[in-house]
């Protein structure tokens, strides 16, 4: 099939089947597993669509889009850019099941891209900016018998300032198709007058601290392989210590399932203990998990599906990526540029992969500044005065601090990289400062891949246009991004005129062998040398980027997974 750009739009397996159903609504899971409730109406589904050039609430609605997709994808049953001034408002109705209703009611909306305004039964509720974080709105005053909600969708793209990561106007090449609009469900929960707001959880070893925001008294409720364990929720804080602590590691995901009860408000969580360090292993700085040296065994993971953007077409795709991943031998993601809904962090939880979690980059992009001299070589930067625009640099912080009150309690995130290849870079010094003080457990990749001058965990390196050589250094070495090697499978290809990779080949047999002639002769000789984790570019092809191990629609495994699995235990000697 063919948009009407002229690119063959692909879907996924599962998708098709989907596509075919308009009755089925899919992402219909509860969409918060660290924050758990029997409260749940979900909101998803056919909604009436509006597109208008300025801020009039429409009258009519003469359109439907299906809920929670991107306008732009296929599984929206829209499957059409937006003009760069359009506001998207979508409508529905509802009414609440009877005993539904307790003191409060909360709207949430998963995620929104980029600023939005919310209506219910004509007032206005309230309005969120940012496209990759959720959105709770408290509406008990405006509820009716039944209701109608109206919501109001634009995106500012072109102007740089909010996180906007590989999004752009004019696709092409590592730069994808815009996503506008709702892109995560939309769901209603009640709950009493006073509830759990939300959760930060720390570990360690051998103990959790739950920080409770909402309320101050209660019990937490542990189960673990010895029983249950109830301790006291004090001044909005308990204390766990756990006896023989079963410590998560990608071969043992042990998630530690908990029952928090406040009043009258009862929510389940969970937590793992593990540790993470840098250690002297044999004269060589090498990163630690559990105080063991792990190789982070790695792929890019842009987070982008071929019917459905920015979403894939069911919540288990995410499971579905982890899973065949391990089977060709990783144990890392690198996810890139894009915060995923919950479900994918849950899913690589218990499944155990771990996850270096990039923080989304705004700003502008030059070829010149920001690819061509770091490729030749210039990599060291004073970036005080990079991106000096206030918004813009207020936008990335306001950013980075959600990003980790949003992600920081799940303990497959083991590492967060700030600033990729100087998309949006600036003043790395004191960004490295804040998120160390923001999480002061985790490894942080400052500038990964280009420039470099700040305090960093790690030395981090893109090699793509020449072999890579290890050089020893004073920190752990990590290649996070490598590779890059285009095959294109016929018949599952989205711009089948233009090919963007950095190394290309037609047959299968040929792309298998370089690949894994490139770990055999360059990474694992690097890796018992001292370096501490490589990512390979990418898991799937994305739109023009055919470099997957995957292709985009993920039908075609471009790899036999014998040769991977033979090179990921290779790895893990290497580092032992």
């Amino acid at each position: 099939m063919k948009n009407k750009d002229g690119y063959v739009r692909l879907y996924t397996p599962s998708g098709e089947r989907l596509h075919n159903d308009p009755s089925v609504q899919p992402w219909n899971a509860y969409p918060r597993p660290q924050l758990r409730r029997d409260s749940f109406l979900c909101l998803n589904g056919n909604w009436e669509l509006a597109i208008s050039g300025g801020d009039v609430l429409p009258t009519a609605f003469p359109r439907t889009i299906r809920v929670p997709y991107p306008v732009e994808s296929l599984l929206s049953e829209v499957g059409e850019k937006v003009a760069a001034d359009s506001r998207l408002y979508y409508r529905r109705t509802f009414s609440l099941p009877e005993g539904f209703v307790r003191d409060r009611v909360l709207l949430h909306i998963g995620a929104a891209d980029q600023r939005c305004r919310v209506w219910l039964n004509g007032t206005a509720v309230g309005g969120h900016s940012g496209g990759y974080d959720p959105i709770t709105l408290d509406i008990t005053p405006y509820l009716q018998a039944e209701n109608t909600l109206l919501i109001a969708v634009w995106d500012e793209l072109d102007n740089h300032v909010l996180p906007y990561g590989k999004q752009r106007r004019d696709r092409g090449g590592m730069w994808y198709t815009p996503v506008t609009g709702i892109w995560q469900t939309v769901w209603v929960e009640s709950v009493p007058e006073s509830y759990v707001k939300g959760l930060t959880i720390t570990t360690h070893k051998n103990t959790a601290t739950v920080r409770v925001d909402g309320a101050s008294e209660g019990t937490v409720t542990v189960v673990t392989p010895g029983g249950e364990q109830t301790v006291p929720l004090t001044d909005g804080v308990a204390e766990i210590a756990v006896e023989n602590p079963r410590l998560w590691c990608p071969e043992d995901p042990y998630l530690y399932e908990f029952t928090l009860q406040c009043g009258e408000d009862t929510v389940q969580s969970y937590f793992a203990l593990r540790t993470l360090s840098t250690e002297q292993v044999g004269g060589i700085p090498r990163l630690c998990l559990n105080g063991k040296p792990v190789f982070f065994h790695g792929v890019l993971d842009q987070g982008y599906w071929s019917d459905g953007l920015f979403l894939p077409p069911l919540p288990t795709c995410y499971a579905w990526d982890v899973e065949k991943m391990q089977e060709l031998g990783f144990n890392t993601l690198r996810k890139h540029i894009k915060i995923e809904p919950e479900q994918f962090y849950y899913d690589c939880d218990r499944l155990g992969m771990l996850v270096w979690q990039d923080m989304v980059n705004n700003g502008d992009y030059s070829f010149f500044r920001d690819t061509a001299l770091p490729t030749v070589g210039l990599k060291r930067l004073n970036d005080r005065r990079l991106h000096r625009d206030p918004a813009t640099r207020a936008a990335f912080e306001a950013g980075m601090e959600q990003t980790v009150r949003q992600l920081g309690n799940h303990p497959c995130i083991v590492g967060w990289t700030i600033f990729n290849e100087g998309w949006g870079q600036f003043d790395s010094q004191r960004m490295y400062e804040k998120l160390r003080q923001l999480d002061p457990t985790r490894f942080i990749d400052t500038a990964s891949g280009w420039f470099s001058g700040a305090d960093s965990d790690v030395v981090s390196e893109h090699v793509y246009f020449k072999p890579y050589r290890f050089k020893a250094a004073d920190k752990p070495v990590f290649l996070s991004e490598f590779g890059g090697y285009s095959y294109k499978p016929e018949g599952h290809v989205f711009n089948v005129g233009k090919t963007y990779g950095y190394r290309f080949f037609t047959e299968q047999s040929a792309f298998e062998d370089a690949l894994e002639q490139l770990y055999w002769q360059e990474i694992i000789p690097a890796a018992k040398q001292g370096l501490c984790g490589a990512v390979y570019t990418q898991l799937s092809d994305v739109e023009d980027e055919t470099n997957g191990l995957y292709s985009y629609d993920r039908r075609v495994c471009k790899v036999t997974p014998s040769r991977l699995q033979a090179i990921a235990e290779a790895l893990k000697e290497a580092v032992r």
